[in-house]
């Protein structure tokens, strides 16, 4: 069956299909141009970057609640006979920190008459 279509018709049509191939073709253009490419690569670092410190910031929620829970009542009172504990510790750890690094553990040369020293002090 033959094409029942005039010239004009067609021409109309293959100005249309040249159209949206231009259209086409500009998509596609902006689609792999470098800055396009970056922006996206940008987008979606800030978008994992996001993620993460969304998911950092309930983890450390979760942990600071456990922990007052843990240290504090349901009505807000401490709860002494956890918190002492907790404080000695801490404050022995804060000592023994303390107590070793004033007696020259570390390199920056709090030792007298070290073997193998030229000089003492």
């Amino acid at each position: 069956m033959p094409d029942a279509r005039t010239p004009a018709q067609i021409e109309a049509d293959i100005a249309q299909r040249r159209t949206e191939l231009a259209v086409t073709l500009d998509e596609i253009g902006v689609r792999v141009h470098p800055k396009t490419i970056m922006g996206d690569a940008k987008a979606k670092a800030a978008s994992a970057v996001d993620r993460t410190a969304g998911r950092a910031y309930v983890s450390a929620n979760r942990v600071v609640t456990t922990v007052r829970g843990q240290l504090v009542t349901e009505d807000g009172a401490p709860r002494m006979e956890r918190i002492v504990p907790v404080a000695l510790a801490v404050v022995g750890l804060v000592g023994l920190l303390a107590m070793s690094s004033s007696r020259g553990g570390g390199r920056s040369g709090g030792r007298k008459g070290c073997k193998g020293c030229k000089r003492r002090k």
